[in-house]
C-alpha cells in the first residue's frame, strides 16, 4: 500500500512540473505592434524659416509649413552633408529646396532638407 502512495505522490510531483514549465508559455502570450512611418519628399522655394523650429516652401500648390525634426540633416543635392556654419549662410528665403518629412498635414516633421545646388 505504502509503495502505491509513493507512485501516486511521484505522479503529482512530476505532474506540477510539467505544469510549471507549460504555463510561463500558456499565459504569456507574446503580443507584437508595428508601426509604419512613409515619408515624403516635396519641392520648393524657402519663403519662411526658423532654424530649429519651421520652414514654409512656397511649392506649386502654394505655400507649405513643416515643422523641422530635433535633428534635422542638411545635404546637397549629391548628398554631401552641409556643417552648421554653412547651413546658416546658405539656407534662406528665396533658396530652392527639397524636404524629406513624415506625417500628414497639419503635422508634417522635417528630418532632411536637401539644397537643390551642389
Amino acid at each position: 500500500m505504502e509503495l502505491n502512495k509513493k507512485g501516486e505522490n511521484m505522479k503529482k510531483v512530476l505532474l506540477s512540473i510539467a505544469l510549471a514549465c507549460v504555463a510561463p508559455f500558456a499565459w504569456g502570450q507574446v503580443s507584437e505592434t508595428t508601426t509604419t512611418t512613409t515619408t515624403t519628399d516635396a519641392s520648393g522655394t524657402i519663403t519662411e524659416y526658423t532654424p530649429g523650429s519651421a520652414i514654409v516652401l512656397k511649392e506649386s500648390s502654394g505655400p507649405v509649413s513643416y515643422r523641422l525634426g530635433r535633428s534635422v540633416t542638411y545635404v546637397t543635392r549629391s548628398g554631401r552633408p552641409i556643417d552648421e556654419t554653412t547651413v546658416k549662410t546658405r539656407v534662406k528665403v528665396g533658396v530652392p529646396v527639397r524636404v524629406h518629412y513624415t506625417g500628414t498635414a497639419p503635422d508634417m516633421t522635417v528630418d532632411r532638407v536637401i539644397l537643390d545646388e551642389d
